[in-house]
């Protein structure tokens, strides 16, 4: 019986080495694919942040504009523009609490 053990023991140090090198070799497999995939998420939000940028650019003056004529506005009507300013933030405190 000593001798089947033996046989069994040896087998199975045979299955766990080669399990091992197997799984070695899964795991560079995935190292080298999530390198792939992580390269690629950059290279995605790299041409979208450019993109954007190149927008945001283009409509900068425009946004501008607007912005000097509503804080013009603001300043020829301060009760107006504090009254908006409370209805915004009571909007913002709404859905904040409704939320809950």
């Amino acid at each position: 019986m000593a001798s089947l053990s033996n046989i069994s023991d040896i087998d199975l140090e045979k299955q766990v080495t080669a399990l091992s090198r197997e799984l070695a070799a899964l795991r560079k497999a995935v190292s080298r694919r999530g390198g792939a995939y992580y390269e690629d998420g950059r290279d995605a939000a790299s041409d979208y942040y450019s993109h954007l940028a190149g927008y945001l650019g283009d409509a900068l003056p425009a946004i501008r504009k607007q912005g000097r004529a509503i804080e013009r506005t603001a300043r020829d009507h301060p009760a107006t523009a504090a009254a908006v300013g409370l209805v915004v933030v009571g909007l913002v405190a709404s859905l904040l609490l409704s939320r809950r």
